[in-house]
């Protein structure tokens, strides 16, 4: 039978019925990345999100209110990433419209739908069309349209879920990035299985799988050609994302300053407290525009190139990470720090970090996951090492729900941890230690290699599937067939002669004699350059690099 109206239980079971979906579909669009390195995150990270969403509302009643509080604080408290946390003021927006209603016929659907559409707008400073800011605002302003036709329910979600494969379809049209790798936006693709898990619970109507015809499945990629240098795989580098206290009306000025320094601006919030988040080259000019509106706290730090996959992590997490007894000893200021591999943390501990959470880029801990390791510690301030730019937004969630003071450190990498770490003091405050703990950071200068999932293209060349990629923080420094011819093209570039230290972190996948080659080449060529090397343990990326 087909509802007329949503009631609390019916609204819970569109909310189950997505993050089942999400679940299902979250490889196909993980696969829709244009990057060639292995990340696949933005399935991962709404999968993710979402599952936050369906904990928060299991103990809840059905009762309107009630629930609806629940999917909006179950999506603060799990979004994870930039695709998490555009979802989760979506699903925010739209559970606050629609909150007041006992009933949620067509009409009401519709306004939560526009409202959602005009919150996410207004969140991202600079909005880029072909992406899931498309695919919400057409989706919500066909609903609309069918309420004006004398549409019921179910024909209204029809035909926002009509205009959103259709507006999915058009993303590459609209946005050239998309259209070179030959698919479509992954965060609308994640989108569109909202309004599936609705009309299954409204109509009874199934959820499609994932198959080479579905929107929801990768395209083939596009043939790599390097004719087509405007499309480069690594223009900004950083997601910075912070809580800023600042007064409401100089948000606008800080929306424009930012415009200046980078892209993906999303801001939200009001009444003085307000969620940043900005991907850049330029860290400290990002944080410096906030300074001069108010008081930017708990920065994080994400590494836009530190790509792993989720299955691969979580093998590592519980062969190298699963909790084992320590004792730790009261200080003023504990330490956090997000990592995979058994050898990271141990060097994390061995450096005096408190507590290692697992995760890396499309493994992203959650603020639930980050604020319970920040609760466990035996201090009164906590740092958060967040080592990739992913990390940094969902971390910045974690001072506002902890009665200690939780401050981030936007390291983008586990090199940038390691080195800061030099600087920690457990016996000074975290203000003080993130200030220099930072510009710690920001004297290392990380590299790292891994294996291209796809063809593409890149600012040195063309990169075929297989090809190993050298990669630093400002793009793909060298691609090459070999990993030891990749791995010196990018020392080659990155190498200065004011360098005095190479730290080499290996991974699962290195192999002794690339890295005894390795060691040999930067003899040779920097004969003054002093060589550590640790064993870190890491899947995916065989060799970190850190030269300070």
């Amino acid at each position: 039978m087909t509802l007329e109206s949503l009631d609390a239980k019916s609204l819970r079971g569109i909310v189950v019925a997505f993050a089942d979906a999400l679940t299902v579909h979250r490889e196909a669009i993980n696969n829709l990345n244009v990057y060639p390195v292995p990340d696949g995150d933005t399935g991962t990270n709404m999968s993710l999100t979402l599952r936050s969403v369906v904990e928060e509302i299991e103990s809840r009643e059905d009762e309107m209110v009630s629930l609806c509080e629940g999917i909006a604080h179950g999506s603060l408290m799990g979004a994870r990433g930039n695709s998490g946390v555009i979802m989760s003021q979506i699903l925010r927006e739209l559970s606050q419209a629609i909150a007041a209603c006992s009933a949620i016929d067509g009409a009401v659907l519709a306004n939560g739908l526009a409202a959602a559409a005009k919150g996410a707008y207004e969140a991202v400073g600079k909005p880029v069309e072909g992406t899931i800011l498309t695919v919400i605002r057409e989706s919500a302003e066909a609903a609309a349209a069918a309420v004006a036709r004398g549409e019921e329910l179910c024909g209204v979600l029809s035909a926002a879920r009509d205009e959103a494969m259709a507006s999915l379809e058009r993303t590459p049209t609209l946005l050239s990035v998309l259209a070179d790798a030959g698919v479509v936006d992954a965060g609308g693709a994640g989108l569109l299985l909202l309004y599936h898990a609705a009309l299954h619970i409204v109509d009874g109507q199934p959820i499609p799988e994932p198959t080479t015809t579905s929107p929801l499945e990768a395209r083939a990629p596009a043939t790599a050609d390097a004719t087509k240098s405007e499309t480069s795989i690594a223009d900004l580098r950083y997601e910075v994302m912070f809580l800023l206290d600042a007064a409401d009306e100089k948000i606008t000025d800080f929306k424009e300053a930012w415009s200046l320094v980078g892209d993906s601006i999303v801001v939200v919030g009001g009444g003085g407290l307000h969620n940043c988040h900005i991907h850049c080259d330029d860290i400290g000019a990002a944080i410096e525009c906030a300074i001069a509106v108010g008081r930017p706290h708990k920065i994080r730090v994400t590494d836009l190139l530190d790509e792993l996959t989720q299955n691969e992590e979580q093998h590592w997490v519980v062969e190298a990470l699963e909790p084992s007894e320590t004792h730790q000893t009261t200080v003023r200021t504990a330490v956090v720090a997000v990592g995979v591999g058994s050898g990271v943390a141990e060097l994390f501990k061995s450096l005096g970090v408190q507590v290692v959470v697992a995760g890396g880029q499309s493994m992203n801990p959650s603020t639930k996951e980050l604020l319970a390791a920040v609760e466990s510690v035996q201090a009164p301030e906590v740092v958060i090492l967040p080592n990739n730019k992913n990390i940094i937004p969902v971390a910045q969630q974690v001072d506002q729900h902890s009665a200690r003071t939780v401050v981030v450190v936007g390291t983008t990498s586990v090199p940038e941890a390691l080195g800061c770490l030099m600087a920690y003091d457990p016996q000074s405050g975290a203000a003080g230690n993130a200030e220099s703990m930072a510009r710690t950071a920001r004297s290392v200068q990380s590299g790292e290699v891994t294996q291209a999932v796809r063809n593409a293209n890149s600012d040195v060349g063309v990169i075929n599937e297989g090809d190993w990629l050298g990669i630093c923080p400002q793009g793909i420094m060298a691609v090459a067939p070999e990993m030891f011819d990749a791995v010196v093209g990018l020392l080659a570039e990155i190498i200065h002669a004011d360098h005095e230290l190479l730290t080499i972190i290996s991974g699962a996948s290195a192999d002794d004699q690339i890295t005894a080659s390795i060691e040999g080449w930067v003899n040779r060529n920097h004969p003054t350059l002093d060589v550590e090397s640790h064993f870190g343990g890491q899947p995916l990326y065989p060799y970190f690099f850190g030269l300070e």
